[in-house]
């Protein structure tokens, strides 16, 4: 099924999305359109454009496939699923998320991951090819962050104030420098050979997506940003 969303409102398309009958849509000219996915559930889409705020908010067992890039909070509390952006995010990127995965291309805004949580099996996963801005992590309860630094060259692809609130969960930095300017609450090592082991297959599924070649991967350490063991935030949560 192919919807053209030429000079359509958001409301009016979104309806149509939801309520097309087969499995796979292929959505074109999408410019702006806020919430695509929200609220669909069983599908396969293929989007074509810029879509708007919080695409696949609250995400339930939808591929979502972006050719172009996507603003502000996509994957707002998603719950399963999986979104691949062709492209760069803007801020919030997998806010509140608790399952599923998010791959993004290029580089990302502020606030990636903040308040990313996991719960039993749900173990959600963000990966971003290029750089992203400051509080990467912001209260991160749970789930995997990583970040491959593709593009920064001898600089740290991560902004300031990373993992600022974090009590749980990891992030993964690929950078030729050991990241800097982190809170108190969260230590950084070198990543090891378990770490490597962990990550792997988030690598291998990047490469598949964007047709991308591991080789230009492994030409810079990793780091293991995790929260420390006198973190004062731990206290706050009943479970983590």
């Amino acid at each position: 099924m192919i919807i053209d969303a030429t000079n359509k409102y958001y409301k009016q398309l979104n309806e149509e999305i939801k309520h097309t009958q087969t499995h796979d849509i292929t959505v074109k000219n999408v410019l702006g359109q806020r919430y695509i996915g929200t609220g669909v559930k069983d599908k396969k889409m293929t989007v074509y454009g810029t879509p708007g705020n919080a695409m696949g908010a609250y995400l339930d067992n939808i591929d979502i496939e972006v050719f172009g890039n996507v603003q502000d909070a996509v994957g707002d509390t998603m719950n399963d699923g999986h979104i691949v952006v062709h492209g760069k995010a803007g801020d919030t990127l997998g806010y509140a998320m608790r399952g599923g995965s998010i791959y993004v291309k290029g580089d990302a805004g502020y606030r990636v991951g903040i308040h990313m949580k996991a719960y039993q099996d749900k173990q959600p996963v963000i990966v971003v090819g290029g750089c992203v801005g400051s509080f990467l992590g912001e209260y991160q309860a749970g789930g995997t962050i990583l970040v491959l630094g593709l593009g920064s060259q001898d600089s740290s692809p991560i902004g300031n104030y990373c993992g600022t609130g974090m009590h749980g969960g990891n992030m993964y930095i690929r950078s030729a420098v050991k990241p800097e300017f982190l809170p108190p609450q969260v230590s950084i090592e070198l990543c090891d050979s378990k770490d490597m082991a962990v990550i792997q297959p988030l690598i291998d599924q990047f490469c598949e997506y964007f047709d991308i070649k591991e080789d230009i991967l492994r030409d810079k350490p990793y780091y293991h940003i995790f929260p420390n063991a006198d973190n004062p935030y731990k206290s706050l949560y009943t479970s983590y």
